[in-house]
């Protein structure tokens, strides 16, 4: 049975995508940070493993990957989806700390969930699988007071880019 772990689970485009892939009997690894919105789409469902994790803490991440592939024997998709908006505002507006919450989220969890769904890819035997990351029309059409957003959207968008370049060798499919 194949598996795949969704980041950003708990709601929205993430939970729809958990309980479709759910249904089509795959083996889901949800994560999110709000591990009782997860518990409740895994209810009575043997095939999905319950991973509260914060994207944008490293160990965090390592060991969410790690429990998966306990469980499930190996990561054949990452849905690479937990993101934030943000404030809006123009950029004077915007405080450093609120740029960098939006950063955390969409470009450095991304990060930390695509190289941890990478290493495991390239070290599993069949070799290979697929990134899926999640980002914005944004990065192509960015909307007004989006600066953070946008910035982080046009990030994705180089970072799914290179790893489909560099994943060739190893089976590993990004977009």
């Amino acid at each position: 049975m194949p598996s795949i772990l969704i980041t950003g689970a708990s709601a929205g485009v993430g939970r729809a995508t958990a309980v479709r892939f759910l249904d089509a009997g795959w083996q889901v690894a949800l994560l999110a940070r709000r591990g009782e919105a997860l518990a409740s789409i895994a209810a009575g469902r043997a095939n999905a493993l319950v991973l509260p994790a914060d994207v944008t803490k490293a160990a965090e991440v390592d060991t969410a990957f790690e429990r998966t592939v306990t469980t499930f024997g190996r990561l054949d998709v990452l849905f690479n989806n937990a993101g934030r908006f943000g404030p809006l505002g123009l950029i004077d507006e915007l405080s450093p700390e609120e740029w960098r919450a939006t950063v955390a989220v969409n470009l450095d969890g991304m990060f930390l969930c695509a190289r941890a769904a990478f290493r495991q890819m390239r070290a599993q035997s069949p070799q290979g699988g697929r990134i899926i990351n999640n980002g914005s029309i944004s990065a192509h059409t960015p909307r007004p007071g989006s600066v953070a957003y946008t910035s982080t959207k046009h990030a994705v968008t180089g970072l799914t880019k290179t790893l489909a370049l560099d994943g060739r060798p190893f089976d590993i499919c990004c977009g």
